[in-house]
C-alpha cells in the first residue's frame, strides 16, 4: 500500500464531499442544531407542560390550586371557560385541563369530598404519563394545606444529606448534549462513507478506479481516513463550541481522551459503512439497512437506556458492537472525568472490533470489486 495513493484518494473524497450540498448541511445540522435541541427537549421529562385551569368556583381555594402549578415543570395556567377546553384540547393547544366545579371551596369545608376534573391529552405520552401524577400531588397538598390552615412544615424523620455527584445542578441538558454528539459521530461516520462508495458506483468513477494502479485497500483505507476525519473534526468543534460554549455544559475529562476514543470508534464503523454499501444496490436500500443497523446500535449501546436494565443475553450480544464500548468511554471521561488508567479497557476493544470489523469489509469490498 503507497500512502501517497491514499492521501491523493482521500483528497478527491473530501472534494467529492464538498460538491455535496445535503451531506455538508446534515454534517452542521447534525452537530449544532441536533445537538442543542437534544440538550434542551428530552422527551420522557416534564418541562413546561401546557396547562389551563376552568375556575367555575372563584373561591380562595380554587385560586391557591391554580396558582401552585409553576415552572420548570408546568408553564404559566390559563384561565379559560368551559366551553373553551374541549375547543382547546382538540387543537392540541393544552395538555392539561383541569375543571374546579362551583362550590368547591364549601363543599370542600363542609367534608363533601368534591371532584376536580382532569383532562389529559394523551397523544402526548411521555408528559401524560408523567404529568397526571405530577397534577395530582400538587392539589393534593395544596388542599391539604389548605384544610390545616398551615404550610405543611413538619420536620422528616431522618436528614438525608443528598450529593449529585459528577452533575451537581442536575440539568438534563449536560446529558442530551453529550449523548447527542456520541450518537451523531457513530451516524455520520457509516452514512458518509457508505454514500461515498455508492455516489461512484452511480456516477461511473469505480470503474475509473479499477483501471488506475491502486488497490482494493487503498482505495477503502483513503474512504476510511477522509470521511472520519471530516467526522472527527466536526466532533471536535461541536464539542468545544457548542457544548462547552454555547450549552455551558461543564466536561472535566480529558477531550484529547475522548477524541482518541472516537477515532477509535470511527475506525469500527466507517468499515462498517463500506460494510453495508457494498451489500445494497442503491441509496435507498443502503438507508433502509442503515436504519436497521443504527435503531439496535443506539438503543441497546446504554446511550438511551442503562445496559443494566436490559436482559443479559442483549448485554452480552452488545458486547460485540462498537457503540457499546464507545457510550461506556464517552460517559465515563466526559462525565466522570476519568482518565486513561480507567477506560483502556474500551479503548483496546474499540480496536479489537475495529480490527475485525475493517477485514471483514475489506474482504466484502474485494468481492464486491471483482
Amino acid at each position: 500500500m503507497r500512502i501517497d495513493n491514499v492521501l491523493r484518494l482521500g483528497i478527491k473524497e473530501l472534494r467529492g464531499l464538498v460538491r455535496d450540498p445535503m451531506l455538508l448541511v446534515l454534517i452542521v445540522y447534525s452537530f449544532t442544531l441536533a445537538v442543542y435541541a437534544g440538550a434542551k427537549a428530552l422527551p420522557e421529562t416534564l418541562n413546561r407542560a401546557a396547562i389551563a385551569i376552568v375556575d367555575e368556583d372563584h373561591s380562595p381555594a380554587s385560586t391557591r390550586i391554580g396558582l401552585a402549578f409553576t415552572a420548570p415543570y408546568f408553564s404559566e395556567p390559563r384561565l379559560i371557560s368551559q366551553y373553551e377546553m374541549d375547543r382547546r384540547m382538540d387543537a392540541g393547544l393544552d395538555t392539561f385541563a383541569l375543571d374546579i366545579p362551583p362550590d368547591f371551596q364549601r363543599d370542600l369545608l363542609a367534608r363533601k369530598s368534591p371532584a376536580i376534573q382532569l383532562n389529559v391529552d394523551a397523544t402526548r405520552i411521555s408528559q401524560a404519563f408523567n404529568g397526571g401524577g405530577y397534577v395530582e400531588q400538587i392539589v393534593s397538598a395544596e388542599i391539604a394545606e389548605f384544610l390545616a390552615h398551615t404550610r405543611n412544615a413538619q420536620a422528616p424523620p431522618i436528614d438525608l444529606a443528598l450529593r449529585a455527584r459528577f452533575n451537581p445542578e442536575l440539568k438534563k441538558s449536560w446529558f442530551g448534549a453529550i449523548d447527542h454528539v456520541i450518537t451523531s459521530i457513530t451516524m455520520l461516520s457509516i452514512i458518509l462513507t457508505g454514500a461515498a462508495l455508492i455516489r461512484e458506483r452511480e456516477h461511473g468513477t469505480i470503474e475509473h478506479l479499477l483501471v488506475m494502479p491502486v488497490s482494493p485497500l487503498e482505495i477503502m483505507v483513503s474512504k476510511v481516513w477522509s470521511m472520519g476525519a471530516v467526522v472527527l473534526v466536526a466532533s471536535t468543534l461541536s464539542i468545544l463550541f457548542v457544548v462547552k460554549g454555547w450549552l455551558a455544559v461543564t466536561i472535566d475529562g480529558s477531550v484529547a481522551l475522548f477524541l482518541l476514543g472516537a477515532a477509535l470508534q470511527l475506525f469500527a464503523t466507517t468499515s462498517m459503512g463500506i460494510f453495508l454499501a457494498t451489500v445494497a444496490g442503491s441509496m435507498p436500500q443502503f438507508g433502509l439497512l442503515l436504519i436497521m443497523t443504527l435503531l439496535p446500535l443506539q438503543t441497546l449501546s446504554g446511550s438511551m437506556t442503562p445496559r443494566e436494565s436490559m436482559p443479559q443475553f442483549v448485554q452480552d450480544i452488545m458486547l460485540a458492537a462498537p457503540n457499546t464500548h464507545f457510550v461506556m468511554l464517552a460517559q465515563a471521561i466526559l462525565f466522570r472525568g476519568a482518565g486513561l488508567e480507567a477506560v483502556w479497557p474500551q479503548l483496546l476493544a474499540l480496536t479489537v472490533i475495529g480490527v475485525v470489523f475493517f477485514l471483514i469489509a475489506l474482504r466484502r469490498f474485494r468481492a464486491f470489486l471483482a
